[in-house]
């Protein structure tokens, strides 16, 4: 008979666990949790100080069942759910469920899936932290009251479906913020100078900076062809050359935030598959020759502090295999101005250092061997030595105006050797080599180049910038940025126009009622400040009904104000030219669960409905159709033939319109971290425009 019953949340968790233990430990798993709000109803009695009215949650009867028949059966009970909010939660529920004691030190946990970190928590179990579950109670509570009362709301006045959420209302009024920034931008005109010059031997190409050292602005044509008058004639000297040696340090090790941005950038990877795979690599997975094994710390976290033995093992590893010179000289962290970092937790990094991308990549899938790498790199990059920049800035004279022109180049790569931070937007880069020159040298003038500009809008979110401004501005927690972006694509709120998000109709007019009746709701410092007052309830300093009561009074008045004065808004489905083939009508566009489809508008008479297909110009090799773009049921795009299912030809990779030079097969296009390159279908002639 087994002696102790562990509980985790899902059974690939339970699977590594039961590797470590031996068999007088019995591991179950919960499947998340097993007791909620109710979906029917409201399920808060407001009367009675906000208690939550928890069922268990459909489907879970007989789990729960076979948990209490295990706990029967076993001497002791240990409940090693996640470490965190919701963890705590799911812990309490169980401990509730099982009749475990509150003075029963029966929670442990661990933030990593090792055997030495699940031996070394068993040793330390501890009571249920009451403090953060009523934090996670009074999130859960707060979310429910917003969605549960505006949203009725929003059917009766706008829409049928619709939702209001406290963190999913403030992220599309930021992206609606934006859209708005860029529809009012108006841009300004501008004009830059250069000057392509050469010495001894190279060419240089030098900017206009300043006249009488006074920094330059030229705003208009008139003001450019006046300055290359005065200056066409002039003598160019190299006045001054400043060189300089600049360190670039070390990323800091990832936190939840940080990976899903990163993972955007370099993977293009949503935030929701980031957490997907992570949570994978996290649990554990059978690696060739050891088993199942949790391969990352765990990922909900705000914290870059790395433990001394990751540290220790993290500088051997990188000492044997670079070089002395590559070490890092203790470098971790910067100093992190953010409230409530939860420094309990570790950044993200591998288990083990030892367990390189390459050693477990036949043991991974595609994409849970790039985000692993991925973490691995920032990790031991991390550890490394700063990299070092020769820099070099040269001001030319001519006349009373000075020309600039700088550069950099590496002279040490340190941590640049294994890792660079990716980018969100293109940045001029200061890598251009600048020839041999010497003060007071003149240069020959090969010719001056104006060219006008014009200021550009701020640009749309991409997902990883949406991430990094929902953290700078404290929306939401590391474990709600992806079910967030998520929620208000699937709602119709916001789409995506070539990666870059952009608020629907339906969005604006959601974001225009909220801010008009409950202005709260979708005001970013409030939100914040509502985040602010959770961690202080998880810290024990202020009561969950105090918080609770205090926002439902001003939010029930504004309920009815709401009721009584917002007048019914009509949204008018987009019309297409494709005429359903019953009816006859013009079909319309509906967005659904899985994007955008054909309806007929004679619902309920005429429910035809049908996909959007979007031809992409390109004939099918097999059978001579129109290749169209589609959608998996995980919603990756693929292409596929137009006759389907008579036709079953699909890619992964977009079909070129241009036949294969070498044999005149169907090309695709591949994309690589270098640029987009055209691959011939037809293996045995392997043509490859890279």
């Amino acid at each position: 008979m087994a002696k102790s019953l562990i509980i985790v949340e899902s059974p690939a968790k339970a699977k590594t666990l039961s590797k470590y233990l031996g068999k007088n430990y019995k591991i179950e798993a919960s499947m998340g949790h097993i007791k909620d709000l109710p979906k029917s109803q409201l399920g808060i009695d407001i009367e009675s100080g906000f208690m939550p009215k928890y069922i268990t949650i459909r489907g879970k009867g007989p789990l729960l069942n076979n948990l209490k028949k295990e706990a029967a059966k076993a001497d002791k009970i240990l409940l090693a759910t996640d470490p965190d909010r919701e963890g705590e939660a799911i812990s309490w529920h169980l401990a509730n469920a099982l009749d475990i004691p509150e003075s029963e030190p029966c929670r442990i946990e661990f933030y990593e899936i090792t055997k030495n970190a699940v031996l070394e928590s068993l040793k330390h179990p501890r009571t249920i932290n009451t403090d953060l579950v009523e934090a996670q109670q009074a999130r859960r509570i707060l979310d429910r009251l917003v969605g549960y009362k505006i949203s009725p709301i929003l059917w009766r006045k706008v829409k049928w479906g619709l939702s209001a959420g406290r963190v999913q209302s403030v992220a599309v009024r930021i992206i609606c913020d934006r859209e708005k920034e860029i529809k009012e931008f108006i841009p300004d005109e501008y004009w830059t100078i250069d000057a392509d010059l050469k010495g001894d031997k190279d060419k240089i190409r030098a900017r206009l900076h300043s006249k009488n050292n006074k920094k330059i602005k030229i705003e208009n044509k008139e003001q450019a062809d006046m300055i290359l008058e005065e200056i066409k004639n002039k003598t160019f000297e190299v006045a001054e050359i400043k060189t300089s040696e600049r360190r670039k340090m070390p990323p800091l090790t990832f936190t939840t935030s940080s990976m899903q941005q990163e993972a955007a950038r370099k993977l293009g990877f949503t935030a929701k598959k980031t957490m997907m795979i992570a949570q994978q690599l996290y649990e554990g997975l059978d690696i060739k020759g050891e088993g199942a094994v949790g391969l990352i710390t765990y990922m909900r976290t705000d914290s870059t502090r790395v433990s001394e033995q990751a540290k220790k093992e993290a500088a051997e590893y990188i000492e044997h295999n670079y070089g002395k010179e590559y070490l890092g000289s203790g470098y971790t962290a910067r100093k992190n101005n953010k409230k409530n970092v939860q420094d309990a937790h570790e950044g993200i990094r591998p288990t083990s250092v030892l367990r390189t991308p390459e050693k477990v990549k036949d043991s991974l899938t595609r994409d849970q061997y790039k985000l692993y790498k991925l973490i691995w790199d920032r990790f031991v990059s991390s550890q490394m030595a700063a990299a070092v920049y020769d820099t070099v800035s040269v001001s030319i004279r001519a006349g009373e105006y000075i020309f600039k022109v700088s550069g950099s180049t590496v002279k040490f790569p340190g941590f640049m050797l294994l890792y660079t931070e990716g980018s969100d937007e293109d940045s001029e880069k200061d890598d251009s080599k600048i020839p041999q020159l010497k003060e007071g040298q003149v240069l020959k003038l090969l010719k001056l180049i104006p060219e006008q500009h014009f200021t550009q809008p701020p640009p749309r979110y991409t997902e990883a910038m949406l991430v990094k401004v929902l953290e700078e501005k404290g929306i939401g927690r590391p474990s709600t940025y992806a079910p967030t972006i998520d929620v208000i694509q699937k709602r119709g709120y916001v789409e995506k126009e070539k990666g870059r998000f952009k608020p629907t109709e339906l969005g604006e007019i959601v974001v225009q009622i909220l801010q008009e009746f409950f202005s709260d709701i979708v005001d970013i410092d409030f939100t914040a400040e509502m985040e602010e007052k959770l961690d202080k309830i998880e810290s024990g300093h202020q009561k969950r009904q105090e918080l609770l009561e205090s926002f439902y009074t001003s939010f029930e008045k504004k309920l009815k104000i709401a009721e009584q004065e917002l007048k019914k808004v009509k949204i008018e489905d987009e019309v297409s030219d494709e005429k359903c083939e019953f009816c006859g009508r013009n079909m319309v566009i509906k967005n659904g669960r899985y994007g955008k489809f054909l309806a007929c508008p004679g619902f309920p008479e005429c429910k035809n409905t049908k996909p959007i297909i979007t031809e992409i110009g390109v004939k099918c090799p097999q059978c001579g159709g129109n290749l169209i773009v589609r959608k998996s049921k995980r919603g990756r795009t693929f292409y596929g033939c137009s006759n389907y299912p008579n036709c079953k030809f699909v890619s992964w990779n977009k079909p070129s319109d241009e036949p294969c030079p070498k044999c005149g097969a169907l090309m695709v296009i591949k994309k690589t971290k270098n640029g987009e390159h055209k691959v011939c279908t037809n293996k045995e002639c392997g043509y490859d425009s890279k």
